[in-house]
């Protein structure tokens, strides 16, 4: 009764002891798995990284666009402030030209 129970025992243990165990397959589909996450990873990484160079270019592109525009705006405003310097040479000049005319009705 004893060695039954002894063998029985022993069987027992051996069947969990087996039970436990991962089988090579078993390995094998683990490591693949980690081999497709590993691999999402780094394309993840790499997308992220040809994200960073396009906001990068994008942000290089907005100021030199901010610098023309500005540029732009400085040369408009230097062109206004020529035209208004002829306005008021020419207003000048005309107010001349009517006194002068004025006067010579006067005579």
């Amino acid at each position: 009764m004893k060695k039954h129970f002894l063998i029985i025992s022993m069987m027992l243990a051996f069947a969990i002891a087996l039970g436990g165990c991962a089988t090579k397959g078993d390995l094998e589909e683990v490591q693949a798995r980690e081999k497709a996450i590993a691999a999402k990873a780094d394309q993840a990484a790499q997308d992220a990284q040809d994200a960073k160079a396009a906001a990068d270019e994008a942000m290089l592109k907005a100021n030199e666009a901010i610098a023309r525009a500005e540029e732009a705006e400085r040369r408009a405003e230097e062109r206004e402030r020529i035209a208004d310097e002829k306005a008021r040479i020419a207003d000048e000049k005309a107010n001349k030209a009517e006194a002068a005319f004025q006067k010579s009705m006067k005579k």
